[in-house]
């Protein structure tokens, strides 16, 4: 696993050293499109949290309760 991470670093580094000017036009509807994306990728994570929220607060509740081990959920 860390040589295809290193692969992949070293990969990205190299593609973005060894650029060439591309003469591209960007019309004004991509930022309208990037904008979108970004609208869409921060709405779906809050509807995935909203979704899942219950497991979510029952994994931290285990993760950060303070009584570990068996005795855990005996009352005193």
């Amino acid at each position: 696993m860390k040589s295809l991470l290193r692969f992949t670093v070293i990969f990205l580094f190299v593609i973005f050293i060894n650029h060439q000017n591309a003469y591209a036009y960007l019309d004004p509807g991509t930022g309208s499109y990037l904008l979108q994306i970004l609208l869409a990728t921060l709405l779906g994570a809050a509807f995935a949290i909203k979704v899942f929220w219950q497991k979510i607060k029952i994994s931290l509740k285990k993760f950060f309760s303070k009584n570990t081990g068996e005795g855990a959920n005996d009352p005193e």
